[in-house]
């Protein structure tokens, strides 16, 4: 178990680090409510992708490899609702100026935000099936896996979040942070074209 820990870390700082729908909207949640008010969507996704990696571990990918099509229609849906959130970040004002308060994302909808997220499925899928072994305790090894992401996540999203953050102090007028907005939206889109291609 010991000699799959440290490529096992590599990957998920790699892939927990990199662009994705969470850094994303975590730059937009900075940059619109700074770091301080985006807290609990960042503990949100902390402890929500772990618990998910985890239970996939234990069992849910069994069922995907019975029945492959509910992966594929949990794909759409993720992408769909994707869709939404690039549209509510492109389309989003100012909290202060707005008409009704916007907010940020609350830590339970963050976690349960990765269960949709087709990001969070191809890394928990693909660190569980590279950094496993399948000798000795698989539970074990799930947990591991699960426990990595949980160790490396907090500092590498509150990154996102901090650079969202720092932007959003330079975004002084309305048209700045929608030009912001907008591209922070596409790069959503962007995220899950690459998904299909």
């Amino acid at each position: 178990m010991t000699a799959i820990l440290l490529p096992l870390i590599t990957f998920a700082i790699a892939s927990t680090g990199t662009p994705g729908p969470n850094n994303i909207m975590l730059t937009a949640s900075g940059a619109n409510f700074g770091y301080r008010r985006s807290l609990p969507h960042i503990f949100g996704i902390q402890f929500g992708f772990p618990s998910m990696v985890l239970a996939v571990g234990l069992g849910l990918g069994q069922v995907f490899t019975a029945y492959p099509g509910l992966h594929q229609v949990l794909k759409y849906v993720g992408s769909a609702y994707l869709l939404f959130l690039a549209w509510k970040i492109a389309t989003a004002a100012r909290p202060k100026s707005a008409t009704h308060e916007a907010k940020p994302f609350t830590f339970m909808q963050a976690a349960l935000f990765q269960w949709v997220n087709p990001k969070a499925w191809i890394m928990s899928v693909a660190a569980l099936t590279a950094y496993t072994t399948g000798e000795g305790s698989y539970v074990l090894e799930a947990l591991l896996v699960a426990g990595v992401f949980f160790a490396v996540s907090f500092p590498l999203i509150s990154l996102w979040c901090l650079f969202g953050a720092l932007i959003g102090r330079w975004l002084t007028s309305q048209k700045a942070l929608m030009v912001f907005n907008g591209i922070m939206s596409a790069l959503i889109v962007a995220s899950i074209a690459l998904l299909y291609i």
